[in-house]
């Protein structure tokens, strides 16, 4: 009987040292938020439907009828007038967002911020966190649209904060040193939480990994799933121009070198 005894006790401390190693083998990544932005578009986006939190950026512009004060980088392409897919009207799921960032720079509002843990960064598995955006910076670039949004649409006085909380990372490839796949996770807005998988693209950047995640949901899921009022949508929910809204993050995780609790 001791020696039963011994032996099982020896097989449970066995089991905590194996435990606890892979706790300590877990690194802990952190969004910079001074090199990290969000942003959405909606599709057919009317050629002036699109935020980000991070307008200092100079890769990204405003939309049509902005409002002074912008300067503008002539290099960008327009999608004003002659006939864009969004001045007829037409979805647009190709060029999402408009305008994506060539690369960091130490520009933006701090209006991102996360932390993730990952158990295997070899073949990216047990993979865990939660990436949180600041409703209220996020810009179009029309003063009173932004604080309509903000005010009567996201109601960010209530609910601040717009959230992906991740379960695992699913369908995972590599292509030289840039990783492909989707987060499966939980995604809540305006106070209401939601299954949710984003595609997602990641490579080494500036000291750190960049991560790209991007989703959809369905325009008229936003007052059926996620509580948002018809009536602060506006016309383009009641004549159903607005067919999806895009979502998404362009983020710089860092590794902290201390690991994880």
């Amino acid at each position: 009987m001791r020696s039963i005894l011994r032996f099982r006790i020896i097989v449970l401390l066995a089991g905590l040292v194996a435990v606890g190693a892979g706790a300590r083998a877990q690194s802990r990544w952190t969004v910079d938020p001074k090199l990290s932005l969000a942003w959405w578009q909606m599709s057919p986006h009317l050629n002036h439907l699109w935020a980000t939190t991070c307008p200092e950026e100079p890769s990204w512009r405003p939309g049509e009828g902005r409002s002074a004060g912008w300067v503008i980088n002539k290099e960008l392409r327009t999608v004003y007038s002659g006939g864009t897919t969004g001045d007829q009207n037409v979805a647009d799921t190709i060029n999402v967002p408009l305008y994506p960032r060539a690369k960091v720079e130490t520009v933006c509002t701090e209006a991102v911020e996360g932390q993730v843990l990952i158990g295997d960064t070899t073949a990216w598995q047990s993979v865990r966190g939660v990436v949180a955006v600041k409703g209220a910076s996020l810009v179009t670039g029309e003063h009173r649209r932004d604080a309509y949004a903000k005010d009567a649409v996201l109601q960010v006085s209530r609910y601040p904060a717009i959230r992906f909380a991740i379960d695992s990372l699913v369908n995972l490839t590599r292509q030289a040193d840039t990783l492909h796949g989707k987060a499966v996770g939980v995604f809540t807005v305006h106070g209401v939480a939601k299954p949710m998988t984003a595609v997602v693209r990641s490579w080494p950047e500036a000291g750190g990994r960049r991560v790209l995640a991007k989703f959809r949901i369905p325009v008229k899921d936003l007052t059926r799933e996620y509580g948002f009022s018809k009536f602060a949508l506006g016309l383009g929910v009641g004549t159903k121009i607005w067919q999806d809204v895009f979502m998404g993050v362009d983020v710089l995780m860092r590794a902290d070198a201390a690991g994880a609790n």
